[in-house]
């Protein structure tokens, strides 16, 4: 288990470095829309309007461009289905999924903490 920025750097040179990809990452996965979608699509497969409700306050625009990042970053999965109406489904794909993983005790310690820290 890596314990410190210094043993990341370690591991992968440059790692976090001002040009370094993980920058990128860290951004997309980080924002505060990118870590509320990637939360609700934690529950499973969830539809677009669904998905709207349950990460309260994010316009469609936002949601629509926060998806298609997460999509192109490999985190979520776009089903359309060839109806009428259209429907199209979100998911985690398995690099989300092993994300969120790591991320879901992060999310729990904010909520747990997060009263007592506005509060101050």
């Amino acid at each position: 288990m890596v314990v410190s920025l210094a043993e990341i750097r370690a591991e992968k040179d440059g790692a976090f470095s001002h040009d370094c990809p993980t920058r990128t990452v860290l951004d997309h996965v980080m924002s505060k829309w990118g870590v509320l979608v990637l939360l609700a699509l934690t529950d499973g497969t969830t539809r677009w309007g669904q998905l709207r409700r349950t990460v309260e306050g994010i316009s469609e625009k936002m949601l629509a461009s926060t998806l298609r990042t997460l999509e192109a970053d490999g985190f979520v999965a776009r089903t359309a289905f060839p109806e009428v109406p259209p429907r199209v489904e979100y998911s985690l794909t398995a690099r989300g999924e092993d994300l969120m993983a790591r991320m879901l005790p992060l999310m729990g310690w904010i909520a747990d903490n997060a009263d007592g820290i506005v509060a101050r």
